[in-house]
C-alpha cells in the first residue's frame, strides 16, 4: 500500500548553530527515510524542508527534539505540500 509523502518545514530557534545541528539532522534524516534540505539562517535559527511518510517526518522531528533538548528554545512548524523533487537530505547554504 502506498502512502502519498507528505512535506514538514521548520524552523529551530536556540544554539542550533555551531554544534553540529544540521550534520546530525541530516543523519537523523536519514534513518528515518526522510528526503529534504537543511541550512544555517543569518538570524541563528536553522530551517529545515523534510518530505517522507508521516510517521517518518513526525519521528525525524521527536528524535531532534530528543538529541537537541538542550540546545532547542522552540521551532516553528508548518505542514505544507510535499514536491516530490527531493531523492536525498543535504545541507545547503
Amino acid at each position: 500500500m502506498m502512502t502519498d509523502p507528505v512535506a514538514v518545514h521548520a524552523w529551530f530557534r536556540g544554539r542550533v548553530q555551531g554544534v553540529g545541528f544540521r550534520y546530525q539532522v541530516c543523519r537523523l534524516a536519514a534513518q528515518h527515510h526522510v528526503v529534504g534540505w537543511v541550512r544555517n539562517l543569518s538570524d541563528g535559527r536553522v530551517e529545515m524542508w523534510a518530505e517522507g511518510l508521516a510517521r517518518d517526518t513526525s519521528e525525524l522531528l521527536e528524535a531532534i527534539q530528543q538529541q537537541f533538548a538542550g540546545y532547542l528554545s522552540g521551532a516553528d512548524v508548518s505542514y505544507p505540500a510535499a514536491t516530490g523533487t527531493y531523492h536525498q537530505f543535504e545541507i545547503v547554504h
